[in-house]
């Protein structure tokens, strides 16, 4: 089961959360089909998801995650709630994989070196904040964190990984961490921080030795006093339905409803997040605009 917890230094200094993603990122593959770089792009954006997400405050808060790059995996999208459960989908889930020389999969080749990362906090009102900031590498951990410091001026590292058996493509580990730096830091608590940073492995790697994400929080906080503040589960969750569907449906004026209708007289609805796939016959149809009466 996959989990993600949170995580203060005692004398409120420093935040940090990291994230077990392994199964999550595991359906988002089964789910799209998706290459290994495509996997890769979209697992650690997913990992990135649920760490911002679990910082929302109100219950019912969303963020989106949008990455457009000039690269041909095309947008891809993450939404979180903040309980940290995640879903998302990539633009192009068959893009090939190229590898670095040292074996790594090429992420930054698939999303490309130029292009927006966009973050949207909706928090049930009408007007959710919106940040955008210009890609500074592709590779998405460099990037969320230039969108922290850039967007909201919150000194963060972030690490993510998605680690893939070279043989069968299948996702063996991954997850994510995220540190912030908060309003109680000074320069001692940056110098020691910077030196653990320093000295990490890479998430993936901690994750095989067995380390949990407790022990990866303590050895970022390395010379700190920690304090869990909390640990729970999280899931790929999509939540689509057609009772929703049919929601959707009812808004729309009848000509376009009717319109809804292919030459078969059926209508398909494909969901973004989970693949799955709802058909509404003329007589659903006829019955939603009876309804609306």
């Amino acid at each position: 089961m996959d989990k993600i917890i949170r995580c203060i230094t005692s004398d409120g200094a420093v935040m940090a959360a990291a994230v077990d993603a392994s199964d999550i990122v595991f359906t988002a593959q089964r789910l799209h089909k998706t290459t290994p770089v495509a996997t890769a792009a979209l697992g650690r954006l997913l990992c990135a998801g649920s760490l911002m997400g679990i910082g929302l405050k109100q219950d019912r808060a969303k963020l989106t995650l949008q990455v457009n790059g000039n690269g041909p995996l095309g947008t891809v999208v993450v939404v979180a709630d903040s309980r940290g459960n995640v879903k998302g989908y990539v633009g192009n889930p068959d893009c090939p994989t190229e590898y670095y020389q040292n074996g790594k999969i090429n992420v930054s080749a698939g999303v490309g070196k130029y292009g927006t990362l966009g973050v949207i906090r909706d928090y049930g009102s009408r007007d959710p904040y919106i940040g955008r900031v210009p890609l500074v590498s592709g590779e998405i951990a460099e990037d969320i964190t230039s969108y922290f410091a850039t967007s909201e001026q919150i000194p963060t590292v972030c690490a993510l990984g998605v680690l893939i058996d070279k043989e069968d493509g299948k996702v063996l580990l991954a997850g994510g961490l995220l540190i912030q730096l908060l309003p109680g830091a000074d320069d001692s608590t940056i110098d020691k921080l910077e030196k653990n940073i320093s000295q990490l492995d890479p998430v993936t790697t901690m994750f095989a030795k067995g380390m949990s994400i407790l022990d990866i929080c303590k050895t970022a906080l390395a010379g700190f006093e920690v304090e869990v503040l909390d640990e729970k589960p999280v899931n790929y969750v999509c939540g689509c339905s057609r009772e929703k569907i049919e929601s959707y449906f009812s808004g729309l004026p009848n000509d376009e409803l009717r319109e809804c209708l292919s030459k078969d007289g059926k209508a398909e609805v494909n969901c973004q997040f989970c693949n799955k796939t709802y058909i509404f016959s003329k007589q659903d149809i006829d019955e939603i605009i009876k309804n609306k009466k």
